[in-house]
């Protein structure tokens, strides 16, 4: 016969017995392949996307500052690839600031970081530290110029800023900093006064004109040696002119603790992410 009985509302169902809570531990590889994971996503992103340089010199002020710290962009500027078709790239366009590595093998692997002042085809000469572009003088409001105010690196200088006209002084300043093939390589880019920026390079030089050791001292950028894009300051500590020569063990110790004791009082809280332009 089937089973009739009925439970009546009275009727307490009997208590149920909770099912044990299963506790799943990291183990100790597990932990480690997820650090390595984010070390390795880490390393990707500031290796191939993004890139932190340290300003060491005076030569882009006062766009840059001794000791400004930036973030830069490693994509855009970059040489196109067909792995990543996605990504947006371009051409370096004029007033670009540009970091690269330095050409011409007196100084390998020196990155740098200047405006790029000419493309492919231009035609540049400087009068008075003025830049004539394809004939045209450039409104360059970031740009400090020569004058005779009693510092003679900032005093008016015919090789430097009547550039390319004064030959003897530019190979005699290109021997006296490392760069003795410019000033053999230079006449052939001449054409009636002008320097003309040939195929796959752009000209270079720095916004601190007076203080800066350019394309006029070492020559063209090939376009493979284009780094990237400086984007902003994340950080802007105020650095002596002259750290950049300490480099002993002792020296750079000495400076760390500096920036400890006085992290607060002298980072240049005014240009924390300050934009590059």
């Amino acid at each position: 016969m089937p089973d009739t009985t009925a439970t009546t509302p009275d009727e307490k169902a009997a208590p149920s017995t909770p099912a044990p809570e299963h506790q799943d531990h990291e183990t100790a590889l597990e932990s480690l392949a997820s650090i390595c994971t984010v070390l390795a996503v880490g390393l990707f992103v500031m290796t191939f996307i993004f890139q932190n340089f340290e300003i060491p010199s005076a030569s882009m002020e006062k766009t840059l500052l001794i000791g400004d710290h930036v973030l830069v962009d490693r994509i855009s500027l970059a040489p196109p690839s067909q792995w990543a078709p996605f990504v947006r790239y371009r051409e370096p366009r004029r007033g670009d600031v540009i970091v690269f590595l330095k050409p011409h093998p007196e100084t390998p692997d020196l990155y740098l970081v200047k405006r790029c002042i000419g493309l492919p085809g231009d035609r540049i000469h400087l009068e008075h530290g003025i830049v004539y572009l394809n004939g045209v003088a450039q409104n360059e409001p970031y740009a400090a110029m020569p004058r005779d105010d009693g510092d003679p690196e900032d005093a008016y200088t015919p090789y430097r800023d009547d550039f390319p006209s004064d030959l003897a002084g530019i190979e005699q300043a290109a021997s006296n900093n490392n760069a003795a093939l410019w000033a053999v390589d230079l006449p052939s880019h001449i054409d009636n006064g002008d320097l003309v920026v040939p195929p796959g390079t752009v000209f270079a030089m720095g916004d601190n004109r007076t203080k800066s050791l350019d394309g006029r001292f070492w020559g063209f950028v090939p376009r493979e040696n284009i780094v990237g894009r400086p984007m902003f300051v994340y950080w802007s500590f105020e650095t002596p002119p002259d750290q950049i020569d300490k480099t002993s063990l002792g020296d750079r110790i000495a400076f760390m603790g500096h920036i400890l004791i006085h992290i607060f009082d002298e980072t240049r809280w005014n240009r924390t992410f300050h934009i590059i332009r």
